[in-house]
């Protein structure tokens, strides 16, 4: 009765071994796949990372030249990577290289760059793929009047702009007056 047991529990080993045999190829495990793992060492996101859904909520239309406005950014984590807010586990750096924040640029209407060193805010916590985060942005409009682009983008602090890893931005038009 005991060996019998014995040999029962290991059959049961024996196949339960089976089942979570490793593909020798593609080293993933066959019968739990996880999606690739984020360093927690600060560091440049892979290019696959730099993918964002982002979206002003409510956006102004009018704004007098100079005013300050906060503005509601909803972004969305579409890529299948960690974002880490401060671009890893842990980052002390004194610098903000690699942490992840919302920005606007002005541009004019044919879509030239005016500035890109307006509003910035760093992203409160860190996002698994498919979260989504809401933020207030304080943005500054330009002090000539005119129709402007107020364009919202994420980026990785020191290392790149999501849109120019191919990521969309948010662009709204404003009217700004005297």
């Amino acid at each position: 009765m005991k060996s019998l047991l014995i040999t029962g529990l290991l059959a049961l080993l024996l196949a339960g071994a089976a089942c979570s045999k490793r593909n020798p190829t593609t080293n993933v495990n066959i019968s739990n796949p996880t999606p690739p793992v984020s360093s927690k060492t600060p560091g440049p996101l892979p290019d696959r990372g730099f993918r964002a859904q982002i979206a002003i909520i409510d956006p102004p239309s009018k704004l007098r030249a100079g005013q300050q406005e906060t503005v509601n950014v909803k972004i969305k984590n579409t890529s299948d990577v960690l974002w880490w807010a401060r671009g890893g586990e842990t980052n002390n750096r004194n610098d903000n290289k690699f942490y992840l924040a919302i920005g606007d640029r002005w541009l004019d209407p044919s879509g030239k760059l005016l500035s890109e060193m307006d509003g910035r805010l760093g992203i409160s916590r860190d996002m698994k793929p498919g979260e989504e985060l809401e933020l207030p942005l304080l943005v500054r409009a330009p002090t000539s009047p005119g129709d402007y682009i107020l364009e919202v983008d994420l980026v990785q602090e020191q290392v790149a702009w999501f849109n120019e890893r191919g990521s969309p931005t948010a662009r709204t038009k404003v009217s700004v007056v005297r």
